[in-house]
């Protein structure tokens, strides 16, 4: 299976065990170095953040998710995504590029239609490919997604969705679809 194909299987699993809705954001962050077999932040790939885009954005845009890419901490890992999905959101002023904010950035914000960069979002679910640590992008409280795969290229993968938090202790009653 190609890294988009990977991609693409990816996100569909994880759009349907987050029940991800129209308007939800997902967050990835990646790193091509780990993809194409080294070291994070040692071998920023162009092309491979091309295909991993591809596969991820045309899968989320069909399903009218929007896509939030964490840049690297050359940039403190700030956000790129489309302007709709952070209406009235504090912009910060950079362009990424490969060597600061990552080939994955760079690609994202070269293809969107109106791109914007954030310090921060609030994330319904999320991809981190190659141990990018995108925690500080999810709602409160993240749970761990467990996919048919765990690589993407040779990068391991690790996927979280988000549910709201449990309030009332041992009396309370929970809505079962929201866990």
């Amino acid at each position: 299976m190609s890294v988009k194909e990977q991609c693409t299987q990816a996100v569909k699993e994880l759009c349907e065990v987050a029940k991800l809705k129209k308007g939800s954001v997902l967050v990835v962050g990646c790193s091509t170095s780990e993809v194409v077999g080294s070291k994070i932040g040692t071998n920023s790939d162009p092309d491979t953040a091309e295909q991993i885009f591809e596969g991820i954005y045309s899968e989320l845009k069909a399903r009218g998710i929007y896509l939030a890419v964490q840049c690297c901490e050359h940039l403190n890992r700030a956000i790129v995504t489309e302007a709709d999905a952070v209406p009235g959101a504090d912009l910060v002023n950079v362009i990424p590029q490969k060597k600061a904010g990552g080939s994955l950035a760079t690609v994202a914000y070269g293809s969107f239609k109106n791109p914007v960069v954030v310090e921060e979002i609030k994330a319904d679910a999320g991809i981190d490919i190659g141990g990018t640590l995108i925690g500080m992008h999810l709602k409160r409280v993240a749970v761990p997604v467990r996919l048919s795969i765990n690589k993407i290229g040779e990068a391991s993968i690790i996927c979280a969705r988000v549910r709201p938090k449990f309030i009332g202790g041992e009396r309370a009653i929970y809505d079962k679809e929201m866990m």
